[in-house]
Formats: structure tokens, sequence, C-alpha cells
């Protein structure tokens, strides 16, 4: 079972991307990626490389995306405000849910320690700077 927190957060920053948020809201107003790119005016591989986080939109078609799939532009930068509903999980099977929390989990620890390493390597610029 997943608690309630894990449901309200779901598409929070730490549990998902720009991109999880565009895709999940694109499908919720039951659009492909081809009708969407045309509807923006953006070429296909345009919007797949905002779904996959590979570059992000600028001010104007952020607007534009969220006026299309009725969500806050907040929402999609940031996982607060008015967005889609999270996935009903108490639906999946126990196994699915339990492999959902351990990625979940798994992308935390990732995120924790990928900003351990920009710190480290922030004091090794300082450390080498002054040996110079």
């Amino acid at each position: 079972m997943t608690n309630s927190n894990e449901q309200s957060d779901w598409y929070g920053p730490d549990a998902a991307t720009f991109g999880d948020r565009l895709a999940a809201a694109r499908d919720a107003a039951g659009m492909t990626q081809e009708v969407l790119a045309k509807r923006m005016g953006v070429k296909l591989a345009t919007l797949q490389n905002w779904e996959e986080d590979l570059s992000e939109p600028r001010a104007n078609k952020l607007s534009m995306i969220s006026g299309i799939l009725n969500v806050s532009m907040v929402w999609l930068i940031t996982g607060e405000g008015e967005g889609v509903s999270a996935p009903d999980v108490d639906a999946l099977s126990p196994d699915v849910t339990a492999v959902l929390a351990e990625i979940r989990a798994m992308r935390a620890r990732m995120q924790a320690q990928a900003e351990k390493l920009g710190r480290l390597e922030k004091s090794l610029r300082v450390f080498l700077k002054e040996q110079v």
C-alpha cells in the first residue's frame, strides 16, 4: 500500500520531472505527441525532447501548453497547483506499487548523490584555484 504523502506529491519535484508532468497532462487530455506538437506548431522531435527532459520550452510555449492541456504553468514546472490527478496507485497490484516505491526512493537517493557530487566538484575547483 502507498501512503497518502506518496500519492499527494506524485508529480512533485522529488517524484517527477517537467517531462513527466507534460506527458501525464498530454495523456490525461487524450492527445498523442503528434497531435499536441501540431496544435503547438512545433516539430514532433521538439515535443519528444521536452517530454524526455532533453530540452525545455520557452515561456510562450509553456503558456500555450498549459492552456491546451488545461493545467497551470506552475504545476508543469513544479508539480504544485492545478494539474492532473495522481494515478490511482491503490488500484495497482502490490508488486507494481512496490516497484514504483522503489523507483521513487532510488530517484531521491540519486538526486541527493548528484547534489553531493556537485558540492564536491565545487570544493575541488576552489582548492585547485588556491593551488595555482
